[in-house]
């Protein structure tokens, strides 16, 4: 008989790039028979065959430590004691993501913490730093705009201050793993004492799989921008989804204008506890120049996988979408043309190297 399947699954192991999974999930698996048993004459012979996938399928995945994978095999069973003939072929699945199904995703996302900085058991001040990102979510190809105020109360320089887009890939195994990266990075310098600074960057978001795996229960995706001082060792977290449609961005009203960003405010006096400390000084606002860019681009594609390559002075669309992997946990994404942003004022942060954190015996808490 000639035999044709239909499968997708999702397999999670304790061990890096093992396919003996540990814990297993099914999504669908369907066989249908294409012929009965009888003599095939010599030649080319030709089975159509069609499946229905269901709408509950999730998207398509590979990280370290588990796959989202849906593939067709088929098999020509022989007589007793001969060889049977196989072969399969692995298919992608993508189920966008609509970033506008998510409440408040066109608000803008902020957190500011505060720490002390103290010098050999001295305090010389407080450092407050506030991070904002203009969305709560994005898509390939687009710009993440990101604001930093740093204000210095203090005696002491700060060291220098980092932004980060991180990926955390948690694979339910009989223990969460978790696989922590970091997908571009820029540094800015450090913030003169008794100043208020501001800094401003950017970061294109790469290849990168979406957020949220519907249909997925054995692996989760997160991303956070990070934004941290090397000293005061202090760092503020910003979540925010990765998804295949953009945000609508619709014209904001008066209530909800860009105006009302929070913004980092200098005092007219400082608390009493610092001005003990050191006494009152006024702050000067002062802009960030930056230091380095994670400018590499190293994309690395599936064995076997080719598609045309984007050229950036291409201005028409492929009569097809293409397929692109990106590094590390990856997946497919299909886009009309090269997905090149519009131009911006300053340089685009671009994908470097990944590094790996894997944590395949014990849990690794999410960013604070």
């Amino acid at each position: 008989a000639i035999k044709v399947s239909c499968v997708g699954f999702c397999g999670v192991s304790n061990k890096i790039n093992d396919t003996a999974w540990t814990v297993e999930e099914q999504y669908f698996n369907t066989t249908l028979s294409l012929a009965d048993k009888g003599v095939l004459s010599a030649g080319e012979h030709n089975f159509p065959f069609q499946f229905l996938l269901p709408a509950s399928a999730p998207t398509s995945f590979e990280g370290p430590f588990g796959k989202v994978l849906h593939q067709v095999k088929a098999v020509i069973d022989t007589p007793r004691f001969s060889k049977d003939y196989k072969c399969n072929k692995i298919f992608y699945v993508l189920c966008p993501l609509n970033l506008n199904d998510i409440p408040d995703i066109e608000q803008p996302n902020t957190m500011s913490v505060t720490k002390k900085f103290s010098y050999k058991l001295v305090k010389s001040g407080n450092v407050i730093l506030t991070a904002t990102s203009d969305l709560k979510g994005y898509i390939v190809g687009q710009v993440i705009q990101l604001r930093t105020d740093i204000e210095n109360k203090s005696g002491r320089d700060t060291g220098a201050v980092v932004a980060s887009l991180l990926q955390k890939v948690a694979y339910k195994s009989k223990r969460w793993i978790y696989d922590l990266r970091t997908i571009a990075e820029v540094e800015g310098s450090g913030v003169k004492a008794w100043k208020h600074a501001e800094w401003k960057e950017q970061i294109l978001v790469p290849a990168l799989p979406q957020s949220i795996l519907q249909g997925c229960s054995l692996i989760h995706i997160d991303y956070y921008i990070q934004v941290s001082l090397k000293s005061p060792e202090v760092s503020v977290t910003l979540p925010i989804y990765i998804g295949n449609i953009a945000v609508n961005r619709v014209p904001l009203s008066p209530s909800r204008s860009v105006q009302h960003l929070p913004s980092a405010v200098v005092p007219s006096a400082p608390p009493e506890e610092e001005e003990a400390a050191s006494g009152y000084h006024p702050m000067d606002n002062v802009l960030i120049p930056t230091k380095s860019h994670s400018q590499q681009q190293p994309f690395s594609y599936a064995p076997g996988l080719s598609f045309q390559e984007a050229d950036s002075e291409q201005t028409g669309s492929p009569n097809h979408p293409t397929l692109c992997l990106s590094t590390g946990a990856t997946v497919p994404y299909y886009a009309e043309g090269n997905v090149v942003p519009v131009p911006t004022a300053s340089s685009l942060i671009l994908p470097p190297e990944y590094s790996t954190w894997g944590y395949p015996y014990g849990e690794h808490p999410a960013p604070e």
